[in-house]
């Protein structure tokens, strides 16, 4: 499915993305600009994820907590890795096999690592303020 929206609509495509994923494990292609974050940041709000979510550019990874400040989702930036041993150094594997929503900018620094079961989106730039969303039927 491909669906194109601007970034008023990004509240419809974050509860689009929860409802129709059929795995928990999300990889989000797309290049440097594209809105990866800011897709992630929604679906984070949309499942009730507290305070702001951020690029965890720097940090590799984020935790983001629900109200009872339960794990919720992990958000990935794996942009800096060099290979995908420096992941498998901060233990990734255990954040991917949790129970929780993981979300994964530059998947492919970490490929052979991805679950089989994780869902692969890809956002594309139509203009300045449209995107393409390509999400596996």
């Amino acid at each position: 499915m491909e669906k194109e929206y601007k970034q008023k609509e990004i509240k419809e495509i974050a509860k689009l993305i929860i409802n129709h994923s059929p795995s928990k494990k999300i990889c989000f292609h797309g290049e440097m600009g594209a809105g990866k974050t800011t897709l992630i940041k929604a679906i984070v709000k949309e499942l009730g994820g507290q305070g702001e979510a951020s690029s965890p550019t720097f940090g590799i990874v984020n935790e983001y907590n629900d109200a009872q400040n339960n794990t919720l989702a992990y958000h990935f930036d794996f942009y800096r890795l060099n290979d995908e041993s420096e992941a498998l150094d901060f233990g990734v594997e255990d954040y991917l096999y949790s129970n929780h929503w993981v979300f994964m900018e530059w998947p492919d620094k970490i490929g052979s690592l991805i679950p089989e079961d994780a869902t692969h989106l890809s956002i594309s730039i139509r203009d300045t303020t449209t995107r393409i969303l390509k999400i596996p039927s």
